[in-house]
């Protein structure tokens, strides 16, 4: 079963691309679907006691929690350290169930594939990306985002030129939802073609 690692920086299309290839009937595993649910369960007793007044109503307050991070960035490390083990166990489930079910190749969406080391657990990488320009129009018309916002959060993120040199392959979502689920395919077709990779 071949792991494709799905990832790209805020903005590049990352959660289109992956639609597309559910669409095209491969399973994804979606980490920040994972997060979401953590946050709403699992995760929020961990989260409370690093990060005092950061829930509220049985789950993790998002706002309050990205507060008291811009108050102190160190605080992102703590925070993975709580989130990212939870989402790595979810991972290896998914795995498992695809496994059994068959599946010839599955994707784990990963936002900070590179950043966490998780590119060192796939078999292949893809990379979303798309001109600058059009990435930054794209966060900045999201509510709530700001010039600051959107600079800390690239800050914390491999630049796009790295991503891509390190990529099996750049779907490039700056042209059509058409032209990205051609490449989608493309890559699937492409990776059916070569010889399956053993666990």
């Amino acid at each position: 079963m071949i792991r494709i690692g799905l990832t790209g920086s805020i903005g590049m299309g990352k959660s289109t691309s992956a639609k597309l290839f559910a669409e095209a009937g491969i399973p994804v595993n979606d980490s920040d679907a994972v997060v979401h649910d953590l946050y709403n369960g699992e995760a929020v007793p961990l989260v409370e006691a690093a990060f005092p007044g950061s829930t509220g109503d049985g789950k993790v307050d998002r706002q309050k929690l990205s507060l008291k991070l811009a108050d102190d960035p160190s605080g992102f490390k703590r925070l993975e350290a709580i989130v990212h083990p939870l989402v790595h166990k979810r991972e290896r489930r998914f795995l498992e169930r695809q496994r059994q079910a068959g599946a010839d190749m599955v994707v784990l969406d990963i936002p900070l594939l590179f950043e966490t080391g998780a590119d060192k657990r796939v078999d292949k990488i893809v990379v979303v990306s798309c001109d600058p320009q059009i990435q930054r129009e794209r966060v900045l018309a999201r509510p709530g985002m700001t010039e600051e916002k959107f600079n800390m959060i690239l800050s914390r993120q491999t630049p796009d030129a790295e991503k891509r040199a390190r990529a099996d392959y750049v779907i490039d979502t700056g042209r059509s939802i058409d032209a990205a689920r051609a490449q989608v395919t493309e890559i699937i077709a492409d990776l059916r073609r070569k010889p399956q990779i053993e666990e």
